[in-house]
């Protein structure tokens, strides 16, 4: 599963959106009318940065529930379904965090946990999971959804998120004006931004936020290794974490709404834009790891 996650994208693609309504509507002409306000456009690039990132985390648990076509589980109505509820309270608790939505969705082995606040996250598994893993693999890969909150990694990935998107703003529109003053060197009739600033700051938003998303995606790997060990030392052994994720090696890994996918158990398949190590390098972390 190659792909880059839609809380990468969709933050890429609002920076670029807002950028072009700024453009638009002229709110960069007072950036740039009489030579370039570095303040003025440090604080811009702030608002607009972290705006997308923290929009996403706020919307991350109806989206994912919409996209993925999340049940949730009101009232267990088997055995099954109780089971599930009463792993993730008991792990929950084990965590010290709110009891999480729990939910079920169709679909190849895979679960996420996503929410923007650590005590009423979501925590959900497919059909596939549970049909293709022992109780004890699914117990382990729910703690390591349960880890993912415990570890506050959605709120971490919209900081971190929110950074890089705060450097592609205000980079572009520094590089932006750079080039238009060049290309309009000699013109003293016009003293707003050009079509060369335009062009530069929205060719530029796009190229460095797929940058920006490599670092992102870099973050989220090193994340991967601190909720398997989380979800060892949740078990309190690390073994049903390394059958969990070897079961996951020999199966096809559900693709998860791009929306959560830098969320889930698998993902990408280490390249510079996965969310998530190869599944070999995860087992070889665990092995390693000590249990506090």
């Amino acid at each position: 599963m190659k792909r880059i996650a839609l809380f990468v994208l969709t933050n890429v693609m609002v920076v670029v959106v807002l950028g072009i309504v700024a453009s638009l509507l002229g709110v960069n002409r007072y950036l740039t009318a009489n030579g370039l306000n570095l303040g003025a456009l440090l604080g811009f690039a702030l608002v607009m940065g972290f705006g997308g990132a923290i929009v996403s985390l706020l919307i991350s648990k109806p989206m994912a529930k919409w996209t993925s076509g999340v049940r949730i589980i009101n009232q267990p109505s088997n055995a099954d379904e109780a089971w599930i509820v009463e792993t993730v309270r008991k792990l929950s608790e084990r965590a010290g965090i709110g009891m999480p939505e729990v939910g079920i969705f169709e679909g190849a082995p895979n679960a996420f946990a996503t929410g923007a606040f650590k005590n009423s996250a979501l925590v959900a598994v497919s059909t596939g999971l549970l049909q293709g893993m022992t109780h004890e693999e699914i117990e382990a890969v729910i703690g390591h959804e349960v880890a993912h909150v415990a570890n506050g990694d959605m709120v971490t990935m919209t900081l971190i998120q929110g950074v890089m998107n705060t450097f592609v703003v205000f980079l572009s529109r520094v590089i932006g004006y750079a080039v238009d003053s060049f290309l309009r060197k000699g013109d003293s009739e016009n003293s707003g931004p050009g079509i060369g600033y335009m062009i530069t700051t929205i060719v530029l938003d796009i190229v460095l936020g797929f940058a920006a998303a490599i670092v992102v995606a870099w973050f989220s790997r090193q994340r991967e290794f601190r909720a398997d060990a989380g979800a060892a030392q949740l078990m309190g052994r690390k073994q049903p974490m390394v059958n969990a994720l070897a079961r996951l090696g020999g199966m096809e890994p559900g693709h998860l709404p791009k929306s959560v996918a830098a969320f889930g158990i698998a993902g990408g398949i280490g390249q510079l834009f996965s969310t998530h190590p190869p599944l070999e390098d995860r087992i070889a972390a665990l092995q390693a790891a000590q249990l506090k």
